[in-house]
């Protein structure tokens, strides 16, 4: 068996661990783009801020380690035709100038294709975004050129309030640069956060000095070769360092140029990772998958979520059932000394939907009020009528993940308000409260229920 994967993102690379450990005799290759495969994309905000140290301490694995564990890597590379009609593809060195002058056309066939083509920056199609000093991020190539650039600059724009643009205005603004974040829509974290939650973090980056301006669009980028000013919904800001973090579009073209069914959000597959094309299945960012409350197409465009497909489609190509279940996009980011975190739908995206919700509230503390080092924790719970929960939003300085990590598993379960509020929840003084927040914001959703 030969298996041929595009692509070393998270996706890729557990499709192709996933085969060697359940396989030993299986032939398998991956081609990609980059140079360093097996890294963190997550934790580039992170280094370039300062709090990691080096782009190396967040590589896992080399192409040597693969090598040795029988998974080829081939780097510098780039598929550019599939045909599924002969189960090959041709790929080429990146630099395609030169590899198309010396001719340069290698051929893999293959018994089955994985495409993990993840998804590209998306660039707006405005004036300047080609100018020096103007950054996408979405590799450790742009993060080496972000915090190469951002020794020698003063003023700097993110244009994008989700994650990952707020990670990078605080990262920036502890290099002591003068930073401003934009967000076209009214507020930051729009996909993850209500506005009445969202306002409790823009409020934490402004104290830190983080500038945000909102409901203004990126109209321009202008200076003499590199970046000079930044103009947004008519309003101007200097900047020497422009990063867009405008968000990602699923990188679908060799999935379509193989034949594979697109739909509206990515490339399609069913339950086992499979497209429609036989033998071909398809993991990671450039996939469509299905929303576990309202059934819906979305995207999810996370690490977490890349690895579970990853490990479904090994299985199923080597022979063993899995499937992927419907998401519910659980997120978590720590910006600063402020831990964020969300799952299932927010009260907006739920009224969107057609959705009635009550909602729950606490604001309580981490631990006992009396034990030294007590933060406060603001806790949002976005329930139907009969009390089932299908979204939570949480905001502190600690234990803010494994609170989310508890309602993913909630909300995937069906569980209603009535069965947190008898849930066995543990309790020590120094690390939990004797009733958690997440039993008070489900007594709140309660009494509105029963008034």
């Amino acid at each position: 068996m030969k298996v041929v994967i595009i692509g070393s993102g998270a996706g890729g690379l557990t499709v192709a661990s996933h085969i060697r450990k359940f396989s030993k005799k299986a032939e398998i290759i991956v081609v990609t783009l980059e140079n360093q495969v097996a890294y963190s994309q997550c934790a580039i905000p992170y280094v370039i801020g300062g709090e990691i140290e080096s782009f190396e301490e967040i590589v896992m694995h080399t192409p040597e380690y693969y090598g040795e564990r029988g998974i080829k890597i081939i780097t510098d590379s780039e598929v550019f035709e599939v045909v599924s009609s002969e189960n090959y593809v041709r790929y080429r060195p990146k630099d395609t100038q030169t590899s198309i002058k010396n001719g340069f056309n290698e051929i893999l066939s293959y018994d089955y294709l994985v495409i993990a083509t993840g998804g590209s920056p998306f660039i707006p199609p405005v004036e300047g975004t080609n100018l020096n000093g103007v950054f996408k991020v979405r590799t450790i190539e742009d993060g080496e050129k972000i915090k190469s650039w951002a020794e020698k600059s003063k003023k700097a724009v993110v244009v994008g309030a989700g994650a990952i643009g707020l990670e990078l205005g605080y990262g920036l603004k502890q290099l002591s640069i003068d930073v401003t974040v934009t967000e076209m829509l009214s507020q930051i974290l729009p996909r993850s956060l209500d506005p009445d939650m969202a306002i409790k973090v823009q409020a934490y980056l402004e104290s830190v000095g983080v500038n945000i301006i909102l409901e203004r669009a990126l109209d321009n980028i202008s200076g003499d070769e590199k970046a000079e000013t930044v103009v947004v919904g008519n309003k101007r800001v200097d900047a020497d360092l422009v990063i867009l973090s405008t968000g990602i579009r699923p990188s679908v073209e060799l999935a379509k140029q193989a034949g594979c069914a697109i739909g509206s959000m990515g490339v399609t597959v069913n339950e086992r990772m499979e497209t429609s094309v036989t033998n071909i299945y398809a993991v990671g960012d450039c996939v469509e998958v299905y929303d576990g409350i309202t059934g819906q197409k979305t995207v999810s465009p996370f690490g977490t979520t890349a690895v579970r497909q990853g490990k479904v489609a090994a299985k199923n190509i080597i022979g063993r059932n899995a499937i992927f279940r419907p998401v519910f996009n659980s997120v978590v980011s720590k910006i600063g000394e402020l831990e964020i975190g969300a799952v299932g739908l927010t009260e907006i995206s739920a009224n969107l939907n057609g959705i009635e919700v009550i909602i729950g509230r606490s604001r309580a503390l981490t631990k006992a009020r009396y034990y030294p080092g007590c933060k406060p924790i603001d806790i949002k719970l976005v329930c139907n009528p009969r009390g089932k929960i299908l979204g939570c939003q949480i905001i502190a300085k600690e234990t803010v993940a494994e609170r989310v990590d508890t309602m993913a598993l909630a909300i995937a379960k069906g569980v209603k308000c009535d069965e947190i509020t008898e849930m066995e929840f543990s309790y020590a003084p120094p690390v939990s409260m004797v009733v958690d927040p997440i039993v008070l914001a489900a007594e709140d959703a309660l009494d509105k229920i029963n008034s």
